[in-house]
């Protein structure tokens, strides 16, 4: 399957891009908005084949500062502009902390570990999500932060690569061969690792309810001593729960356990969560290095955005900027 973009004159780049998961589409835009010649291959049938289609696609520099290094907060302010620039529904209302009666003590603590919120209470709760009103007492807002959501996304990179004269083409073999271009950019996550030291797999699970009864207007965090959960609204009263994260590179179905964890951080954020339908249940392997920081490094004409752990949309727009700058001779 092929999608092909008209052809452009002049002597660019020929860059062939492997992998079409959210670090190999924002790659590859970017390569093509600087003129390169992009080709991008993908072994799966569509986007996202891997673990982006699992994503959560929040888009949040500051709560990610609560468990992340101070880098991912600042490599990744002016993520919410890139993708706004880039894909249509990104929604900046903010991210909501939250966390029920027996945990309010993870609101403080959360608290100390980041900065730009607004600390709310019961009534400031509810002129956020009237759908919450009188269930909290007591949460953080960061309203700089937004969500999109990361399939829709996909494809619209998908889209404005094409328009820029790129080709996209699915269910390309592993082995496609890299002749007559002048660098690789590989973006292929776990696939990668044989190539890649110290890259693992981490485990996350993700649930996608319909629930016609709660209206949410931003993603909701709901904290808890071991697993904090978010739960990120999409059209149509979608809601994407997630994620968990095991250090486990066991691809096979969602657990028990998670799935109880899961839909109870649902319910006790609202009870009509109760009566939602269970849409969808998935499993991704999300690429990690040790340290859980994405990196881009090089090798012979061939150049790795790899390791991108839960940090996929946050921080794909840094990166890849690092990749083009090698690409052209920047860096």
């Amino acid at each position: 399957m092929e999608h092909s973009g008209s052809e452009q004159a002049g002597a660019r780049p020929r860059v062939l891009v492997r992998g079409a998961g959210v670090a190999g589409l924002v790659t590859a835009v970017t390569l093509a908005e600087r003129g390169a010649d992009v080709t991008l291959v993908e072994i799966g049938p569509r986007v996202g084949s891997g673990a982006s289609w699992m994503a959560g696609g929040m888009l949040a520099p500051w709560c990610e500062a609560e468990a992340a290094p101070p880098e991912v907060t600042r490599q990744s302010v002016d993520s919410l502009d890139w993708w706004d620039a880039h894909v249509p529904g990104v929604v900046r209302n903010g991210s909501l902390v939250l966390a029920p009666p027996r945990d309010v003590g993870e609101i403080a603590r959360f608290a100390r570990r980041t900065s730009h919120f607004e600390t709310v209470d019961g009534d400031a709760i509810a002129r956020l999500e009237p759908d919450l009103g009188g269930r909290f007492g007591k949460g953080l807002f960061f309203p700089d932060e937004g969500h999109v959501d990361p399939r829709k996304a996909l494809c619209a990179l998908r889209d404005r690569l094409v328009d820029l004269g790129g080709n996209v083409r699915f269910d390309a073999p592993a082995d496609h061969s890299d002749a007559g271009y002048d660098r690789v950019v590989d973006c292929t996550g776990i696939a990668a690792r044989l190539r890649l030291a110290g890259l693992r797999g981490v485990r996350g699970e993700m649930l996608l309810l319909r629930c016609p009864d709660v209206t949410l207007d931003r993603s909701v965090r709901m904290l808890h001593p071991r697993i904090p959960v978010y739960i990120v609204p999409r059209a149509d009263h979608l809601f994407m729960v997630g994620a968990t994260m095991v250090e486990s590179e066991n691809a096979g179905g969602m657990t028990l356990r998670s799935m109880v964890e899961l839909l109870t951080a649902a319910y006790v954020l609202h009870p009509a969560f109760g009566e939602a339908e269970i849409v969808e249940s998935g499993v991704g392997l999300r690429p990690a290095y040790p340290d859980n920081m994405p990196a881009v490094t090089q090798d012979g004409r061939t150049v790795y955005v790899n390791g991108m752990y839960r940090h996929g949309f946050l921080l794909s727009p840094a990166r890849a900027r690092q990749a083009a700058d090698i690409v052209f001779g920047v860096a």
